[in-house]
């Protein structure tokens, strides 16, 4: 439903939800979590009519553990300021996963008169701006995988999920319809919930891993929309799922020798006349946003795999690439051509984990389409004619983070301001990570 304004939306959802008192309002960190606010009902009406939402601008630079970095100014020198958000229309929806009613909504510095610029919304919405502005217009599309674990750790490791039909641990085959009947409370809520997110979540897979599950969204045309599509469905599965008895985790490889779980991005671009912008010339744009896509990824590495473990997925025999290579129609390359008549082209980006930052993720393919469309450069080969047809990337953080710290085009196309702080907020949590001692390290080494 589409509202005349702000005030109108929160009028009828108090209507259509007299019990709900409380409102998260809520916006996704660089780690890829949720801070905000809890306001009451009544103070979010006030908000809506044109009273000023006010939050601290460095709640954006939070490490993975929610501590700060010292980043340039940032944090420590800078009076920790606040900064403007605004209210995203149409996003203030009920919340069912909780005890208690409560409501939900979006907030975002973007399209306010100062910006965040590091903040991950904004740096979507610069990209689609300036795509805007040279006519192209993309649909795109999200699949997370994601896997569902026993509510209760053993040693402070996952253990499989309980069937609930028989109590035990799930041990369907992959791809097996049996899972998804045996997981259907679970798995359908997921779906009935983002539905009521205004999600168009739809397709469930029951994927390789034990209790790992893939659920698709529709194309959107709208960019902002597909992510926030993407960063609402990893909060409202976990709330479900720990309201079923699971824990639920887009951790990228949570099982060495399991596959790990991806966040695939289908994009498409058109022209205001809604043309595909890649069909013309026997495919050759579609050719030339590839090489964009091979040639920025390198360089975006520290967004498509954002932890320490996320690097764990690429090289395995069970799961992902270890170059970036594209190919069609094959789902051992990092960028899949599915087949589709000239109408649909689209290119299907698979690299990067499903714990990485769905904001961050669009912009870096968005903007990577744009330099090749751009440069006008062939590919390297398909993995369709050369199996070893790939270029190198760097597997593991701080290689990564100097790799996309200084690269020209990556800080031209997401924004210098951007890419200085990413990158040190990166590199920091990944120097925190190692200054842990491990057990296996003590039984080598001791």
């Amino acid at each position: 439903m589409t509202f005349t304004s702000l005030s109108d939306e929160v009028s009828a959802f108090r209507a259509a939800h007299p019990d709900v008192r409380y409102v998260d309002l809520i916006c996704l960190d660089i780690p890829g979590h949720f801070y905000g606010k809890r306001y009451p009902i009544d103070m979010l009406a006030k908000v809506a009519a044109g009273s000023l939402l006010k939050l601290p601008q460095n709640c954006v630079l939070l490490g993975a553990q929610g501590g700060l970095h010292e980043i340039g100014d940032y944090c420590f020198h800078d009076g920790d300021p606040d900064a403007t958000r605004r209210l995203i229309p149409g996003t203030l929806k009920p919340v069912r996963w909780e005890q208690q009613p409560l409501g939900q909504m979006l907030i975002s510095s973007d399209g306010t008169e100062s910006p965040i610029e590091f903040e991950p919304r904004e740096v979507l919405a610069r990209v689609l701006a300036r795509l805007a502005a040279k006519g192209m217009r993309p649909v795109v599309a999200f699949e997370l995988e994601f896997y569902l674990f026993d509510r209760a750790l053993k040693d402070g490791l996952p253990q499989f999920p309980r069937d609930p039909l028989c109590g035990d641990e799930d041990d369907q085959p992959n791809l097996h319809i049996e899972r998804l009947s045996r997981f259907s409370p679970v798995l359908h809520e997921i779906v009935e919930v983002a539905n009521e997110q205004g999600i168009d979540a739809n397709v469930i897979t029951a994927e390789i891993g034990p209790g790992q599950f893939e659920i698709n969204f529709g194309h959107c045309d709208d960019g902002l929309q597909a992510a926030d599509w993407a960063a609402l469905f990893t909060r409202l599965t976990r709330g479900v799922a720990l309201k079923h008895g699971h824990r639920a985790s887009f951790m990228s490889k949570p099982y060495l020798d399991a596959p790990g779980s991806g966040m695939h991005v289908h994009v498409s671009l058109y022209d205001e006349q809604g043309n595909n912008l890649l069909a013309p010339d026997d495919g050759r744009p579609l050719r030339h946003a590839v090489a964009g896509c091979l040639d920025w990824l390198p360089h975006c590495m520290p967004i498509f795999a954002p932890h320490h473990n996320a690097y764990r997925r690429y090289g395995s025999r069970v799961n992902a690439a270890s170059r970036a290579s594209w190919g069609y129609e094959d789902r051992d390359a990092c960028v899949r051509i599915p087949d589709s008549d000239a109408r649909n082209l689209r290119i299907e980006h698979r690299l990067a984990g499903a714990d990485a930052n769905p904001y961050l993720v669009l912009a870096a393919i968005l903007g990577a389409m744009e330099h090749g469309l751009e440069q006008r450069v062939e590919p390297i080969a398909p993995l369709n004619e050369n199996r070893q047809s790939g270029i190198d990337f760097p597997m593991d953080m701080l290689a990564a983070v100097a790799q996309m710290r200084h690269h020209p085009a990556v800080n031209a196309g997401l924004g210098e301001e951007f890419v200085m702080v990413y990158c040190e907020n990166k590199r920091q949590d990944h120097l925190a990570f190692m200054e842990h001692i491990n057990a296996r390290e003590y039984r080598w080494f001791l």
